[in-house]
Formats: C-alpha cells, sequence, structure tokens
C-alpha cells in the first residue's frame, strides 16, 4: 500500500506551527503532522504531512504562499520503506516501567520492567515518539499515584502500545480503536505478539462510534495520542464517555497548543492533573471533576 508525504521548509517557528496547523484542518485531512526545527544551525523549520492518498497539489500551493514556505514536495513512499526505516530505528525505549523494544532486541529485556513487544509496521506509536513516551510516562505516574482503573479505551491506538500498557497493569479488557484499517491490523499482530488477544479488543472506529464502545462506556481511563484539532472536537464526547474523577491522557500536542486543549477540556469539566512537555510535545493527564 503507498502512502504520500508532502514537506516543505520555512524560517520562522511561529509560521511553521501555524502551517503545521492549517496542515491539520485540510478537507483530505493528514493522519499525521510534524513540525520540527532542521538541526543544522540554519534556522530553518521543516513542516510535513502523512497521507494516505494524494494530498490536494492546488491546497498545498496555498498552504505554503500563504504562510511564506517553500512549494510542498509530495512523494509516493511504499510500505516496505517504512517497515525496512522503522527496523533499523528502533531502538529499546525505556517510559517508567514499561520497556518498549523489537523483537531483534528481545535479549536487552532487562529486569524488573514491563515489556512491550512492538513491530516495525505502518502505525504511529512505536513509543519512540515523545508523545507516546509522554503517554507511558503518565500512565506510570497514575500507578505511582496508586490509581486503579477497570474499563480503559484508547481512541487512535496506531500500535495499541497504550492500551497493552493499561492491560498489563490491570486484568480488565481494555478497548482499542483507530479509523485506519491498517492500524487495527498492526494493532492486533501486537496484541497478539504480546499474549494479550482477548484482553484488548481492537476496533476499527472514529473517536467512540462504534458499538462496543458505547456498551463498555462510560471509561475511568481514556487515552488519546491524535493530533490538537480532533482533540478538541473529542472533548465534549470524552466528558460523556468518562466516569466521575475519571482519567484523560492526552498527547499529539504541541507544547504551544498545551493551553487551548487544556481549556477546551476544562470547560467540559475535565481538569488538567499534571501537564509534561518532552521535547517539543505535550502529554495532558486530565480529571474528570466530581459532579
Amino acid at each position: 500500500m503507498t502512502t504520500f508525504t508532502a514537506f516543505t521548509t520555512l524560517p520562522d517557528k511561529d509560521a511553521a506551527e501555524a502551517l503545521g496547523e492549517a496542515l491539520e484542518e485540510m478537507s483530505a485531512e493528514p493522519y499525521g503532522v510534524g513540525v520540527f526545527e532542521i538541526e543544522d544551525g540554519s534556522g530553518m523549520w521543516e513542516v510535513g504531512g502523512y497521507f494516505m492518498d494524494a494530498p490536494d497539489d492546488v491546497a498545498l500551493a496555498l498552504l505554503a504562499a500563504a504562510h511564506g514556505a517553500k512549494c510542498f514536495v509530495v512523494s509516493e513512499v511504499p510500505e516496505t520503506d517504512w517497515v525496512a526505516k522503522v527496523r533499523r530505528e528502533l531502538v529499546p525505549v525505556h517510559a517508567g516501567r514499561f520497556y518498549v523494544y523489537g523483537s531483534h532486541d528481545a535479549d536487552s529485556v532487562p529486569e524488573g520492567v514491563e515489556p512491550l513487544l512492538i513491530e516495525a509496521a505502518m502505525a504511529f506509536g512505536t513509543g519512540h515518539h515523545g508523545t507516546t513516551q509522554g503517554c507511558l510516562r503518565a500512565l506510570d505516574r497514575l500507578i505511582d499515584a496508586g490509581v486503579t482503573c477497570h474499563n480503559v479505551a484508547d481512541i487512535g491506538c496506531g500500535t495499541a502500545v497504550l492500551a497493552m500498557a493499561a492491560a498489563r497493569t490491570w486484568p480488565e479488557t481494555v478497548y482499542a480503536s483507530d479509523m485506519d484499517q491498517v492500524a487495527v491490523d498492526v494493532a492486533e499482530a501486537n496484541v497478539a505478539a504480546n499474549a494479550l488477544t482477548g484482553h484488548v479488543v481492537c476496533l476499527e472506529a472514529m473517536g467512540f462510534e462504534h458499538p462496543q464502545l458505547h456498551k463498555a462506556a462510560p471509561f475511568d481511563l481514556v487515552f488519546a495520542n491524535i493530533l490538537k484539532q480532533p482533540l478538541i472536537d473529542l472533548a465534549p464526547h470524552m466528558a460523556s464517555h468518562l466516569t466521575t474523577e475519571g482519567f484523560v491522557i492526552l498527547s499529539g500536542i504541541l507544547n504551544e497548543q498545551g493551553d487551548e486543549v487544556a481549556e477546551v477540556y476544562a470547560r467540559n469539566g475535565i481538569n488538567t492533573w499534571h501537564r509534561e512537555e518532552i521535547g517539543d510535545w505535550t502529554t495532558l493527564t486530565l480529571q474528570k471533576a466530581p459532579s
């Protein structure tokens, strides 16, 4: 399966972040957006989007012109390229008590950790990005605080690493959903590789829109590691699917976007419990206020 990337550069951080936000709101929205400073001393910033279908060249050209960026370079990326790249770069990650590794590093798993095997595949969430690390560390923090959860959902699950971390922590069923069937297939393969079949239920769904999620709600912990605008759109649905005093762990949020996301959730009765920044990315742990 071929996917597409669209990359451009520009010399201003604020403009780059604004362009990244604009990319998120394209009508044929990308499944991922990245905004990064190029580490060559040039002061340039790179903005990229990842698409399941070929993006609209005209829309990209208008966005680039409006934000003072160079023209986007669009490329087709065969799935096998992603697999090879991730396998080369998939070094183990230690996030709190959790240890995320590939099968080629199975001999490196130390004592006293909760190991999670994640193989290279076309889905986000191998544990190496600041957003996934932030979510694992947030879960670790809740566990250390004595929080026990009986009903957990991972919305936009990618590899299902967060769902599996929760499933390793508590014995109840965990629901992992993603809008992309490729991600669901990857999640199911990872769940099986970690001997969690039947303990983590993988579903294709947009947000909470699945009969099994409706039936399982309300949840006392929900992960959502996606993007700023989908997180904002999800806020009222999150409130209606969360138990009183239940927790939400959110990421996929640039540091500059953290206040806006937190304020939207606060207006829906879900308040900040902890906030952590890892590199350019913010992870929010929120708790629903008592009725």
